[in-house]
């Protein structure tokens, strides 16, 4: 198997964290976002929607969106289990990660798509041209602000997000509480320093070898 990624994006991340919890390991192929090389010709054959990651089997299948990889994944190999062992688990699980994926990253990808030069005619991801709307960045800072709240009210008393073990879910909140981190000083925001249930999360979690290894 090939997985088409770019290293530093929080989407390939989260697949990157679900190999290590796994120990899987495979090509990988760098689609550079910084030279819009999801954007050329030979990679719009691979996905068409311009975006990364996407896992190509070893039968030239492709699969894009990192939900429907990782769960690929975990029916070729389940253990160990990170989508939940019975229907109520799984979903709890699929649940908390759809949560994660609509109040956690949009709010922080408008911020950083309509403010950073990089993104400048491509303020939302894909192949179509999208100017920056800059009023829109003070939206997805406030957004931002309230799902860290919503976190740290979820996770007060609770180990993890989801089940009372380390879940699929969880790989995604860590992918976007990186992502708030790396973004707080240009975004006047804080993240862990007020939030001690997500500070403690995300300490325990970054206890883990697939999130310590996982580049």
């Amino acid at each position: 198997m090939k997985l088409y990624d770019y290293a530093h994006a929080p989407n390939p991340k989260r697949v990157h964290m679900f190999l290590a919890e796994k120990g899987l390991d495979m090509e990988r192929v760098e689609i550079d976002l910084t030279k819009a090389e999801q954007l050329s010709a030979d990679y719009r054959e691979i996905n068409p929607l311009c975006q990364v990651p996407v896992l190509e089997t070893d039968d030239g299948t492709r699969i894009s969106e990192c939900l429907a990889i990782c769960h690929y994944l975990e029916e070729l190999q389940p253990q160990p289990n990170l989508f939940g062992g019975n229907p109520a688990e799984r979903a709890q699980v699929l649940m908390w990660n759809h949560i994660v994926e609509q109040e956690g990253m949009p709010g922080l990808a408008e911020a950083l798509r309509n403010r950073i030069n990089m993104f400048k005619d491509h303020a939302l991801p894909g192949p179509v041209s999208y100017a920056q709307i800059p009023e829109l960045i003070e939206r997805g800072r406030k957004r931002a602000k309230n799902f860290m709240g919503f976190m740290e009210q979820r996770l007060s008393g609770r180990e993890y997000l989801a089940l009372d073990r380390f879940t699929f879910a969880d790989i995604t909140l860590r992918a976007v509480v990186d992502m708030a981190a790396r973004m707080a000083g240009k975004f006047d925001m804080t993240v862990l320093e007020d939030r001690p249930a997500l500070a403690a999360w995300h300490a325990r979690v970054s206890e883990r070898p697939s999130m310590r290894n996982a580049a």
